[in-house]
C-alpha cells in the first residue's frame, strides 16, 4: 500500500523543516585562530588571562595546521583536546576545538568548549557567533538568542552578532524582539541591503507581507547588490504564492554569489515541492559539494531520490537510504532522518523489520507537537500488522507529503 508520508522539507534553523536561510549567516563555523593565550578578538575590554602554557600553545598551533589538511580533522581534534587538557585557560584552543567538533556534527561536544571560550573571552564576537550557531543547530533557540542578546547588550556595535540575534529571535518565535534588533542594525548601517532584508524577514514572520515587500524592495535598491536581497525577495514572493518569481530571485542570488549554498538550497526545496525531482537533486547535490555535512540538503536530496525511484528500479531508493544513514552517522538523534528512513524501509524498500527501530526511536525522542508524530504513530501501528519482511513489495513513489498527507508547502528557510 502506498502511504503519503514524508517528513517536512529540510531546514537549518532549528524549527520546522522547510525554512531556508535568507539573511545574514549566523556563523560559518569555519574560522580557526592560532594566537597567544589570553588575547581576545574584535571587542575591547578583554579579561586579563594567565600566560599560555607553551606546550599547549604548540599543540594548538599544530592542530590548526592539521585542520587545514584534507584528511587532518581527526588529528586536529586530538591536538586541540590535548591543548585544552594541558591549559584549560587557552580560549583559542577551546574555540578551535568547538568549531571543528561542530563542523564534524558533534554539536553536544562542541557546545561546552565554545561556552568555555566565551567565558574566557567574553568580548570575542567570533566566539559569541559560533556558540549561538551551535545552540541554534541543537534546537536551543531561546538559549542561543539570550546568549547573543547578552553579547550585543555589552557590545552594541557588534553588528554581525546582532544580525545573528535577529535570526535567532525569529526562529525562537520572538518576532517583536527580532524587529526591534533589526531596526538597531539599520540604525548602524543605513541603506544597507542586508539590514533591510533582516527587517523585511522579521515583518514577514509576523505576517505583515506588505511591509516586508516594501522593505525587500529597499534591499534590492541598494547600490551594492547582494544575494541576501534576492533571497529575501524570493521568500516574499513565495509568501504571496508566486513560486515562479521566487525561483527567479533565488537563481539571481546564486548568480551573484556562486558559492552561496543558501540560494541553491532554496531552489532545491522549491523544485522538490513542485515534484521536479531531477532538478531538485541537481541543486541539492551542488549544496553538498560545498557543505558535505549540510543535513537539510541531505534530507532534501533523499526526498528527491525517493521521488525518482520505482518498484522495478530501486537504485534511487538505495541511494536515499545511504544519504539518510549518513545524516544519522553525524547525528543519531536527527528526528526527521529517523522518520524518513523508517518510511523508506516500510513503504518503498519493503523492509518493515528494518523500519521498526527507527520509528520507535523517533517516537521515543520526538516532542508531542512534532509535525510527523501522528504519521509515525500510524506507521508503527501498521508495522505491527505487517507480514514478515519480504512478503510486501515496495510501491511506486508518491509525491513527498507531510504527516497530514498534504503536499508540503514550500516554506523556505531563513536566517
Amino acid at each position: 500500500m502506498k502511504r503519503a508520508r514524508w517528513a517536512l522539507p529540510p531546514r537549518r534553523d532549528g524549527r520546522c523543516r522547510g525554512r531556508l536561510a535568507a539573511t545574514h549567516a549566523a556563523c560559518a563555523l569555519l574560522l580557526l585562530v592560532a594566537g597567544c593565550g589570553g588575547k581576545a578578538a574584535k571587542q575591547p575590554e578583554a579579561p586579563v588571562l594567565a600566560k599560555a602554557n607553551t606546550v599547549a600553545l604548540g599543540e594548538m598551533v599544530q592542530g590548526v595546521e592539521s585542520a587545514k589538511q584534507k584528511s587532518g580533522q581527526d588529528e586536529a581534534i586530538a591536538r586541540l583536546e590535548s591543548a585544552v587538557a594541558k591549559d584549560p585557560g587557552l580560549w583559542e584552543a577551546h574555540y578551535n576545538l568547538g568549531v571543528l567538533l561542530a563542523r564534524k556534527g558533534s554539536l553536544s561536544e562542541a557546545e561546552p568548549h565554545l561556552a568555555k571560550a566565551a567565558e574566557l573571552s567574553p568580548n570575542s564576537e567570533d566566539v559569541a557567533l559560533a556558540l549561538g550557531e551551535v545552540r541554534r543547530r541543537r534546537g536551543e533557540l531561546d538559549l542561543a538568542a539570550d546568549g547573543l542578546a547578552a553579547f550585543v547588550k555589552a557590545y552594541p556595535d557588534a553588528v554581525d552578532a546582532r544580525f545573528a540575534l535577529v535570526a535567532a529571535l525569529r526562529e525562537a518565535g520572538r518576532v517583536d524582539e527580532a524587529i526591534s534588533n533589526a531596526r538597531e542594525v539599520l540604525k548602524r548601517r543605513p541603506n544597507d541591503s542586508e539590514a533591510f532584508a533582516a527587517l523585511a524577514l522579521s515583518h514577514l514572520e509576523r505576517g505583515e507581507s506588505d511591509t516586508a515587500e516594501l522593505l525587500s524592495s529597499e534591499s534590492l535598491k541598494a547600490e551594492h547588490k547582494t544575494a541576501v536581497a534576492e533571497r529575501t525577495a524570493g521568500l516574499v514572493a513565495l509568501k504571496r504564492g508566486d513560486d515562479a518569481v521566487a525561483f527567479q530571485h533565488f537563481a539571481r542570488a546564486s548568480e551573484l554569489d556562486p558559492k552561496d549554498t543558501v540560494a541553491r538550497l532554496n531552489m532545491g526545496v522549491v523544485l522538490l515541492q513542485a515534484g521536479v525531482y531531477p532538478r531538485a537533486e541537481k541543486e541539492l547535490r551542488a549544496v553538498l559539494d560545498v557543505e558535505n555535512d549540510n543535513d537539510e540538503a541531505a534530507l532534501g536530496l533523499a526526498a528527491a531520490l525517493r521521488g525518482q525511484g520505482k518498484r522495478d528500479s530501486p537504485g534511487p531508493y538505495l541511494e536515499a537510504e545511504k544519504v539518510l544513514k549518513g545524516v544519522l552517522d553525524r547525528d543519531p538523534h536527527e528526528l526527521d532522518a529517523l522518520f524518513d528512513l523508517a518510511v523508506l524501509y516500510a513503504d518503498f524498500l519493503g523492509k518493515p523489520d528494518k523500519a521498526r527501530p527507527f520509528v520507535e526511536q523517533f517516537l521515543s525522542e520526538a516532542p508531542d507537537k512534532h509535525p510527523a508524530r501522528a504519521a509515525a504513530e500510524k506507521l508503527k501501528a501498521d508495522l505491527g500488522a505487517t507480514k514478515p519482511e519480504g512478503t510486501e513489495s515496495p510501491g511506486g513513489a508518491p509525491p513527498p507529503a507531510t504527516s497530514k498527507g498534504k503536499a508540503p508547502s514550500a516554506k523556505p528557510k531563513r536566517k
